[in-house]
C-alpha cells in the first residue's frame, strides 16, 4: 500500500492511478494526509479493498508532504558505524536520540534556502507510527508502523556544532531541512523493509550508498528504545540516522551551494529532489 499528499489531499495509490481517500470512503475517512493515521487500522482494513497499487518507486513532483503534522518528531544519530567513524567517535552503545522542529519539514520536491556555507545533506530512511504506545518490545515494532518514506535530515554544521554545547535541534530545523516523501509505503510492500538501498546524490553525482540493513539499530530496536521513554503516538515520525558521505567527513569538507540539485532516493519507496538556492547569508 502506498499513499501520498495530492494537492493537500490524502490519495491511495491504486493500479488506476491516485483515488481521493475522502470521496472513496464516502466520508469514512478523512481527506487530510495526517488525520488518517488516527484511525489507520480501519484505513488499511478499507484500502487492501481499493486495489492498491503495485510495487513501484515514484517520483516527487505531483505530491506534497505525505505527513505534514506529525506530533513527534525523533531523530537518530550516528546510525552507521562508517558514519560513527568519519565522525570521528566511537559507535554508539545506545541511539542518540534528539528532534527535528516541525517547521522543518517540507515535501518530496521544490526549492530549499540556504541560510548558510555549511548546509550539509544526511539520507534517511524515514519511519512513521501508525498503532502508538509504551513500552513496545522490539518483536512487535513493525505491528506499530505504518509505513516508510525517503527522508533528508540538512543541517546548518556551524550552528549544529557551535560550541560551548551542540544545538543539534536548531542546526537541523531551519526551513525546509526536513523533506520527506514522495509517498508512505506500508512495510508489507518490501520483501525485507529492514535491508533497503539509500542514495544521496548532488549534481548527479553519488555522494552516499548504503543499505539499511547496517544501522546499528534497526527500526525495531528504535521503536522499543523510544516507546521506552516516550509515548509514540499516531503519525510521530522517525529519522533513522544517515550512513557515510557527508559532506563534513570529507577532506576537505563539502558543503551544498545555490544552484546545486540534490537527489535523495531509496528503493522500493521513490525519489525526492531538491534545488538549493541563496538565502539571506547563503
Amino acid at each position: 500500500m502506498r499513499i501520498a499528499n495530492l494537492h493537500g489531499r490524502l490519495v491511495l495509490l491504486t493500479t488506476s492511478g491516485a483515488l481521493d481517500v475522502h470521496e472513496a470512503s464516502e466520508g469514512r475517512f478523512p481527506s487530510d494526509p495526517q488525520e488518517v493515521y488516527t484511525d489507520w487500522e480501519a484505513f488499511r482494513s478499507w484500502a487492501r479493498n481499493q486495489d492498491p497499487a503495485p510495487p513501484a518507486e515514484t517520483s516527487p513532483e505531483e505530491y506534497g508532504l505525505p505527513v505534514p503534522a506529525p506530533r513527534q518528531i525523533f531523530a537518530i544519530g550516528l546510525n552507521y558505524i562508517d558514519h560513527a567513524m568519519e565522525s570521528g567517535v566511537e559507535p554508539p552503545e545506545v541511539p542518540p536520540v534528539f528532534t527535528k522542529f516541525a517547521s522543518s519539514l517540507t515535501g518530496p520536491s521544490g526549492e530549499i534556502v540556504l541560510p548558510g556555507e555549511t548546509v550539509d545533506w544526511e539520507v534517511e530512511l524515514v519511519a512513521v507510527i501508525g498503532r502508538g504506545g509504551r513500552g513496545i518490545p522490539a518483536g512487535q515494532a513493525w505491528e506499530h508502523i505504518a509505513g516508510l518514506a525517503v527522508g533528508q535530515d540538512l543541517s546548518e554544521r556551524t550552528v549544529q556544532l557551535r560550541p560551548p554545547s551542540p544545538q543539534f535541534s536548531l542546526g537541523k530545523s531551519y526551513a525546509g531541512f526536513g523533506p520527506v516523501g514522495p509517498v508512505v509505503v506500508s512495510p508489507d510492500e518490501f520483501a525485507d523493509p529492514d535491508d533497503l538501498e539509500v542514495v544521496c546524490r548532488v549534481n548527479g553525482e553519488v555522494v552516499q550508498h548504503a543499505r539499511t540493513s547496517s544501522m546499528i539499530f534497526s527500526i525495531p530496536q528504535l521503536v522499543e528504545h523510544l516507546s521506552g521513554v516516550a509515548e509514540l503516538l499516531p503519525g510521530d515520525i522517525i529519522f533513522t540516522g544517515t550512513p557515510a558521505g557527508v559532506g563534513l567527513g570529507c577532506t576537505p569538507p563539502s558543503y551544498l551551494r545555490a544552484g546545486d540539485v540534490l537527489e535523495t532516493r531509496i528503493a522500493g519507496i521513490g525519489t525526492m529532489r531538491h534545488t538549493m538556492v541563496r538565502g539571506a547569508a547563503g
